[in-house]
């Protein structure tokens, strides 16, 4: 395509002159670094961010590691990859630069190029203003709470570094291409699905509908332009307001089903034939009973969002897999998918880690629509909404995340762990129904006597906190859970307004 035709190497002035490095600490979050920028972040803070990034890989890998580095499609992020990359050069390294990039792009290319790190410039589906940078060393993982610690730890301790230019820099040709091919090779699917892709105007434009051609599909193409105003909604396929657009369109085009693709790429939302969105948490529920037939004794990793199904599932029980229940994040999927040796994990939020031999283990949305089509594939005669309908139906919220400063959001999850456990403990109902069983890893879910289960963590990534409940009953018993919880959270005095709400 054009827009990468025209893209150019970064030259370097090392002589600019900036005001006094400004790095908000909230920034370092539990698996990347985000900020507001300029508010939260200056240009030298940047560039500090990136020296301290360099210094840590350099202590890791050794002096003059390289590292591939990526950005999205926002009208700032070119601006700030040129101020990272300004500081990794100083750190030493030598910085391999892909360009314009979804995230699972700049995971392959260190696979690709053999890198000994990356960092990916991307706010994701954040909204305009926010930016951020996905980093790691080891293949296919990003890091964690202690690696981000640990750079913070160097970055507070050299404010006033020195930004020379001690590296090497050089701007790599070609791996989109590469990537496209990593991402079609082997995938065999019937021809004529007729597919509705929804991008936001976020970077996923430029891949997902050239991916999905390459294949057979048919393709229609929604808000898939490059536009970093996003003048339509927030490429996020949990937003209510992308989901009703991409439904519409399935129902109008008479598709066979809609993608939903968030600003980086990692994450896939769908929906089926009649409109119909169905959660992420219950595509994963498909796409693992539909791959442990043919990969029986497997283990799938699943967050603390996601459907209870799983341990219903009879297909999976027959098949000997293991289920197993991990912390919400990226980052800890990544890292909980390779030390298990799990085949797939997946998130409610989208995100899909396909390991060996199907992927490379990382979160990759163009990845999983590939895997979602061929599940299509297999039964030719059955539309999405009818294998949809061989799931038991279970009610659930949308991922809602009410405000909460980054400062005071743990301490408020603490409180709510120590409320709901108080109802518990003195047997009181949530609706009509006990609680039987608290789990604690993320946040707090709570699981009641009929199976409903409800959820309160800490959001990773944004000033808020993050609230599922699914029921096996009704609507009405998940707004019973949501006023439990809601309630709970008017009584701390530190919680505002919903990006979405139910009621109460």
């Amino acid at each position: 395509m054009k827009i990468f035709e025209l893209q150019t190497e970064l030259s370097f002035d090392f002589n600019e002159k900036h005001e006094v490095a400004n790095i908000s600490p909230y920034g370092f979050r539990e698996y990347d670094a985000r900020w507001l920028y300029p508010d939260q972040i200056n240009k030298q803070g940047l560039e500090v961010f990136g020296y301290g990034l360099g210094q840590y890989i350099s202590d890791v890998k050794g002096s003059g590691s390289s590292v591939v580095v990526g950005h999205d499609y926002r009208s700032y992020s070119e601006e700030v990859k040129y101020h990272v990359v300004k500081g990794l050069l100083s750190s030493g390294l030598k910085v391999m630069d892909v360009g314009l990039s979804v995230s699972p792009m700049v995971y392959f290319a260190q696979h690709h190029l053999n890198t000994d790190s990356l960092a990916m410039i991307t706010a994701s589906h954040n909204e305009n203003g926010w930016t951020g940078i996905k980093c790691g060393i080891e293949k296919s993982l990003t890091f964690g709470p202690e690696e981000v610690s640990s750079i913070k730890k160097i970055v507070d301790n050299n404010h006033n570094a020195k930004i020379e230019n001690n590296g090497i820099y050089q701007f790599i040709r070609g791996v989109k291409d590469e990537y496209i091919k990593y991402l079609s090779s082997g995938v065999k699917i019937k021809k004529g699905i007729k597919v509705v892709v929804a991008c936001g105007n976020g970077t996923a434009g430029v891949f997902a509908p050239e991916l999905l051609k390459l294949l057979g599909c048919e393709v229609i193409e929604l808000h898939c332009d490059l536009d970093f105003k996003f003048p339509h909604y927030n490429p996020n396929p949990e937003d209510l307001v992308m989901l009703k657009d991409l439904s519409e369109n399935v129902i109008k085009h008479n598709a066979d089903i809609g993608f939903a693709f968030d600003g980086d790429g990692d994450r896939l939302g769908v929906v089926d034939d009649k409109g119909e969105e169905i959660f992420s948490d219950k595509i994963g529920l498909l796409l693992s009973e539909f791959l442990s037939n043919d990969y029986p004794e497997s283990k799938f990793v699943i967050d603390v969002k996601s459907t209870g199904l799983y341990y219903e599932s009879s297909i999976l029980k027959e098949n000997n897999c293991v289920i197993d229940m991990w912390k919400t994040g990226h980052s800890h999927i990544k890292r909980r998918v390779k030390e298990i040796g799990a085949l797939c994990g997946f998130e409610k939020s989208g995100h899909f880690f396909i390991n060996e031999p199907l992927g490379l283990g990382f979160d990759d949305g163009l990845k999983s629509a590939c895997l979602m089509l061929q599940y299509l594939s297999n039964g030719i005669t059955k539309k999405l909404s009818d294998k949809k309908l061989e799931i038991k139906k279970t009610f659930q919220s949308p991922t809602m995340a009410p405000y909460c400063e980054d400062g005071e959001k743990y301490q408020v999850v603490d409180s709510i762990i120590k409320k709901i456990t108080d109802t518990k403990e003195k047997g009181a109902t949530v609706g009509s129904q006990n609680i039987e069983k608290i789990t604690t890893i993320n946040g707090i879910r709570f699981e009641l006597s009929n199976g409903s289960w409800g959820l309160v963590r800490a959001s990773s990534n944004k000033p808020s906190l993050v609230i599922v409940i699914e029921s096996y009953e009704s609507n009405n018993e998940v707004e019973l859970i949501f006023n439990y919880i809601n309630e709970l959270l008017d009584q701390t005095g530190k919680v505002g307004e919903y990006d979405q709400k139910l009621t109460g």
